[in-house]
């Protein structure tokens, strides 16, 4: 419980002093900059997922293609 109630008193500490940052223009640009940044790594990560999900979903069209030609052979 004790840990918890660290945790929330962190993060609203943190959610002041980053008020307080952004309030100079030193602070804004880089909260622009992190901003910018973590939106790059979030268009990569999500690049990556569909690139990944398009090969997966080739690869069980394959097989099924694969298995229905079987299923006519056997027929």
């Amino acid at each position: 419980m004790k840990n918890l109630v660290m945790l929330i008193v962190g993060v609203g500490i943190g959610f002041v002093a980053a008020h307080q940052i952004n309030k100079t223009p030193e602070g804004r640009r880089f909260f622009e900059e992190v901003d910018s940044r973590v939106g790059e790594f979030t268009g990569a990560v999500v690049d990556g997922y569909r690139t990944r999900e398009a090969e997966l979903r080739a690869a069980v069209a394959e097989a099924e293609e694969t298995i229905a030609d079987l299923k006519r052979a056997q027929s």
